[in-house]
């Protein structure tokens, strides 16, 4: 073989063994950050027309922006639909398998027993790092992203949350963890809607501030069955109760079509989500039942599922039956990230009693109507349809970069930059010094 072809033959699996060990992770997250800066969004947007919202922005504290990468994961993670879910699992479990495939070469040579061993501990490694990154996203307490305001007089309500005394709430959940998570996370106004009970808002009530705007106000409502589908009915607890049967599960028709008869002081009902969009009944005029109100965002995973597939239908019979539009977190203790703000415009409500703010809330949505709200939404890429479902990991990455900050990429590349000398300095420390 003549010397020079033997050289380029020595030389190219030298090349290629350079190529190898270059840090292609940290090089690849440096991309990302650098390309979706021209295709950046707002982390924010208006949940019924996708367009940017003017009366609030989102403040992530210098805590949170220390943290940028993980909390930019750990919130997508949290704001994941079911069916996101299920595709970051299984596109895991498959980049697994196709790595584990790739090294089979490698452990051919080991022997049966060994071999099984070191299998058993990589699927034991990869479950319990996967197990880990989720168990921090729902239980660590870390700083949150939170809404500003940009006047006086608007107010960021959540109008579905629920404390310990739901069945299927946060064992720990206490009325007043309800009222530090919706503070960090900018809410004004947070209502506590449990199942068959007022417990939790009873005890929300009884510690909020004498004047609104000195703190998050919890407002009593309960979750309740109307018509086969679940509803939040307002200050059920202090004015409606009885329009609810004794076991506090369904809304008694009879008593609910009463109660509608005393022209603007109708009982206000929102729709939720989970739910049949077909089977919502709106109120055919003044003085009559129905649901006042939709919900257009979920923050479970099952009702951001649905609130993604179904916006179009609920905006527009938001739109055709002149209701309005509201968001709820459906925050059960799980997880440091919110999905929705509920916008509203109530002039003079800081310095109110609590009590007049829930009635000016009720108010606004029975007497206003499809104008009465705004929803901010977080920005997450939508991947519900068929088609997307299995894209979902490279689309929602991608994202993710485009919502991020200007601060935020900063942090971003400071973190890769002290990731990759940390990770390269066992190495460069075993080198001679001559070399």
């Amino acid at each position: 073989m003549p010397r020079d072809v033997a050289s380029r033959a020595e030389s190219s699996p030298r090349r290629f063994d350079r190529l190898r060990r270059l840090p292609w992770l940290p090089l690849l997250i440096v991309a990302l950050i650098i390309v979706s800066a021209p295709f950046a969004v707002d982390p924010i947007r208006d949940a019924a027309t996708g367009g940017p919202i003017t009366e609030a922005t989102l403040r992530r504290s210098g805590g949170y922006l220390l943290l940028a990468p993980i909390s930019a994961v750990l919130d997508t993670i949290t704001l994941l639909s079911l069916r996101q879910h299920i595709a970051l699992v299984v596109t895991l479990v498959l980049g697994w398998a196709l790595w584990w495939w790739s090294r089979r070469k490698t452990d051919l040579a080991i022997p049966p027993a060994r071999r099984a061993v070191r299998l058993a501990a990589r699927v034991g490694i990869a479950l319990a790092i996967l197990v880990g990154v989720y168990a921090v996203a729902l239980l660590v307490p870390r700083p949150m992203a939170a809404l500003e305001t940009a006047g006086p007089n608007i107010l960021a309500i959540d109008f579905h949350t629920h404390t310990k005394y739901s069945h299927d709430g946060r064992s720990s959940w206490e009325a007043e963890d309800v009222r530090t998570w919706h503070r960090n996370a900018g809410f004004d106004v947070a209502y506590i809607a449990d199942h068959r009970t007022f417990d939790g808002a009873r005890e929300g009530w009884a510690n909020n501030p004498t004047e609104s705007g000195t703190g998050t106000i919890l407002l009593p409502a309960i979750e309740a069955v109307w018509k086969g589908e679940h509803v939040i009915v307002l200050d059920a607890d202090r004015m409606y109760r009885g329009i609810l049967d004794a076991s506090l599960r369904d809304v008694d028709d009879d008593a609910l079509r009463l109660a509608s008869l005393v022209t603007g002081n109708e009982p206000v009902l929102i729709w939720t989500i989970p739910g049949d969009v077909a089977n919502i009944r709106t109120p055919k005029g003044r003085g009559m039942p129905g649901v006042r109100a939709l919900e257009v965002v979920d923050g479970a995973p099952r009702g951001l599922t649905q609130s993604r597939l179904d916006r179009a239908r609920i905006v527009h019979i938001g739109d055709s039956s002149d209701v309005a539009l509201v968001a709820g977190s459906d925050s059960h203790g799980w997880g440091h990230a919110a999905s929705a703000w509920t916008l509203m415009l109530i002039p003079g409500w800081r310095g109110a009693p609590p009590e007049e703010v829930s009635r000016a809330i009720s108010a606004t949505l029975r007497n206003n109507g499809r104008e009465t709200t705004r929803v901010a939404e977080r920005y997450i890429a939508n991947t519900e349809d068929a088609a997307l479902v299995p894209f979902t990991v490279p689309i929602v990455t991608w994202g993710m970069f485009r919502s991020l900050s200007s601060d935020e990429r900063i942090v971003w590349f400071a973190w890769v930059a002290a990731l990759t000398m940390l990770a390269r300095l066992p190495a460069m420390r075993r080198r001679a010094p001559g070399e």
